[in-house]
């Protein structure tokens, strides 16, 4: 699905130098990358501003063929993989592999809304930030396999394949730790409902 038409055209005139366009599209759009970064990152708002940074760096290349939504999350992604990266100048950083709660970074629970959403959230920070991020924008900011796809620039089909690891190694995770009720642990259904119900 394209960009909206609200989208694109407060786009095309922050582009053109409309500076209240541009802080219209931060405002729509702050939440849910503070949302994102801030279980990540300990500065979460100097992170939103990077991303709305790297968006007017790369102007040219949003063409609408995907929602203005799923580009600015692109783009968080790779600013927050490039954030990781000079923290772990000593050793090499690896989305795949390397997971927050391996970094050490101090982040608290301070996005958390309740002990269920907090140990959801450590059990989260366990994974590999690719696992971390996949789940996260699936669970809390409801994009499907298409939106997901559009966001970490792989196909549909290798999304719902990346989901089912990430799913199976939350579940893994949490069961190790106790951290969730058994009922959410009996299966990937029920553990992605119960992680849902905690979005608030």
């Amino acid at each position: 699905m394209g960009a909206t038409e609200d989208d694109l055209t407060l786009l095309v005139r922050w582009r053109e130098g409309d500076q209240l366009a541009g802080k219209q599209l931060f405002k729509k759009y702050f939440d849910q990358l503070y949302r994102f970064f801030a279980s990540k990152c300990a500065e979460p708002d100097e992170m939103v501003q990077s991303t709305f940074f790297a968006m007017v760096k790369a102007k040219d290349q949003f063409g609408g063929r995907s929602s203005l939504r799923t580009y600015i999350f692109t783009i968080a992604r790779h600013e927050l993989y490039r954030h990781l990266r000079t923290l772990r100048r000593d050793r090499q950083f690896d989305p795949e592999l390397s997971s927050i709660a391996d970094m050490g970074t101090s982040i608290g629970g301070r996005m958390a809304k309740n002990d269920d959403h907090r140990r959801l959230q450590e059990a989260l920070r366990q994974l590999p930030v690719e696992q971390q991020t996949l789940l996260e924008l699936h669970y809390w900011e409801d994009m499907d396999a298409a939106a997901l796809a559009e966001v970490f620039e792989v196909a549909p089909g290798a999304i719902r394949t990346r989901l089912t690891r990430a799913r199976a190694a939350l579940r893994e995770v949490m069961a190790k730790a106790a951290s969730a009720p058994a009922d959410a642990l009996r299966s990937d259904e029920a553990l992605e409902t119960w992680a849902r119900s905690l979005a608030g």
